[in-house]
């Protein structure tokens, strides 16, 4: 029996819990470093014992459209949320995506739940607890969503656990601190024993890989931590994928500047009497780590026959390396047309693109800028414990195929 789920077919009956783990920002060199200073004995040893390949994830190669796509198993043309945030130019405003009044298709998690499942999210940002939760009901003891971040404002009502601090025996944790993340493991640790959940989604915050590059003391350990925590949960007989929503690579210039192109500055040069905006989706609250600098922009012409000019005239930038309009794009990276702009563009991997140079505040970056966003940070790691999912033979995987594969591996 299958339990169809945005137009693919899950088992309705979970014989083994599944456990689903976004790490942010991870690229396979971070495992790969982390491993050859032997610091991930447990990692090491599900992926002798299990599967090992690259996936990639959705494009735009950013936090909210990712984690949308893991939990509804589809790219962000049929769930709706394409960034963090989008422009409405018949209205000319930015609005923020975290709330589920955007969602276009139901979470695997609501799905399930509505099957009888017990469900347990944790995240580590609160801007996407109220997207990841939706549909769950939380006065039935059968579901579990909060944040990290929020962790000391948790109710049976909102978040179906409450005084998470004391529980965990663990303060709030910083935003800007691999702490966030930590709660996040330890928690799902502690969840996965006394709440016995039969669906787990645990999702991490990319603070750590923004700041450090693979190998480096600090980010290794981070995976240190995380490793403990996976060695916990893997000591349970659960079915887990372990992927990432994104990667992250270096973006600055030999003295440590960030490289960036302005494309407002750029556009207002070469097309002086016309009016052009410049949406970066990477913009969120949380901007200290990569000051609202990505990979990906859409760029909104006021002057729509220009169109195929301005492509032309971008195109001629060579860290630029993905120029396109909007009926391209979508169909090429499955986005949704109507909350994309009028051309899409993806920078070169150690570029970036912002809007105008007046528009940034860069002073809050204390480290070289890394960032994600493109092409270059979509291989995503993709783990599975176990060999029976036949994932070699079945050409390119999706960070988005995790609950599928983690679903059935549960029941073989």
């Amino acid at each position: 029996m299958y339990l169809e789920i945005n137009q693919r077919n899950y088992p309705s009956k979970i014989n083994k819990p599944v456990v689903v783990i976004c790490l942010d920002g991870s690229q396979k060199e971070y495992l790969d470093r982390a491993s050859q200073s032997k610091l991930t004995p447990n990692l090491d040893k599900i992926v002798k014992e299990g599967e090992f390949i690259l996936a990639h994830s959705a494009i735009p190669s950013f936090t909210n459209p990712n984690n949308i796509s893991i939990v509804t198993g589809q790219p962000s043309a049929v769930h709706g949320i394409c960034g963090n945030f989008f422009y409405t130019p018949s209205t000319n405003k930015e609005v923020m995506m975290n709330d589920p009044q955007y969602l276009r298709a139901p979470t695997i998690f609501q799905k399930f739940y509505e099957q009888g499942s017990k469900i347990a999210v944790i995240t580590a940002k609160d801007k996407l607890r109220s997207l990841l939760g939706n549909g769950l009901n939380y006065n039935e003891n059968r579901a579990i969503c909060f944040s990290s971040e929020k962790s000391d404002q948790t109710t049976i009502e909102q978040n179906g656990i409450e005084k998470v601090n004391e529980w965990l025996n663990m303060p709030v944790p910083e935003v800007y601190s691999q702490g966030l993340s930590e709660f996040v493991m330890k928690a799902g640790v502690k969840i996965l024993n006394e709440f016995k959940p039969d669906i787990m989604y645990l999702s991490t915050t990319d603070f750590i890989q923004h700041k450090y590059e693979p190998g480096h003391e600090i980010a290794n350990q981070f995976y240190q931590m995380f490793d403990d925590n996976i060695g916990l949960l893997n000591d349970n007989d659960i079915s887990l994928v372990i992927t990432a929503d994104h990667g992250m690579k270096a973006k600055t210039n030999i003295n440590g500047d960030p490289n960036a192109i302005f494309l407002e500055d750029l556009l207002k040069e070469k097309f002086p009497q016309e009016n052009f905006k410049v949406i970066l989706p990477i913009t969120d609250p949380y901007v200290v780590h990569h000051g609202s600098l990505g990979s990906f922009a859409m760029i909104y012409v006021e002057n729509q026959s220009l169109i195929s000019n301005v492509v032309a005239e971008i195109q001629k930038v060579p860290e630029i390396e993905e120029v396109m309009n909007k009926q391209e794009a979508c169909s090429a990276y499955h986005l949704p047309e109507d909350r994309s702009g009028d051309i899409i563009c993806m920078s070169s991997e150690s570029f970036t693109i912002g809007s105008s140079k007046s528009k940034h505040d860069l002073s809050s970056l204390k480290e070289p800028l890394r960032s994600h966003g493109g092409l270059h940070e979509r291989e995503v790691p993709f783990i599975l414990n176990s060999t029976k999912s036949d994932i070699t033979n079945q050409g390119q995987i999706y960070n988005y195929d995790a609950f599928y594969y983690a679903t059935h591996m549960a029941n073989k």
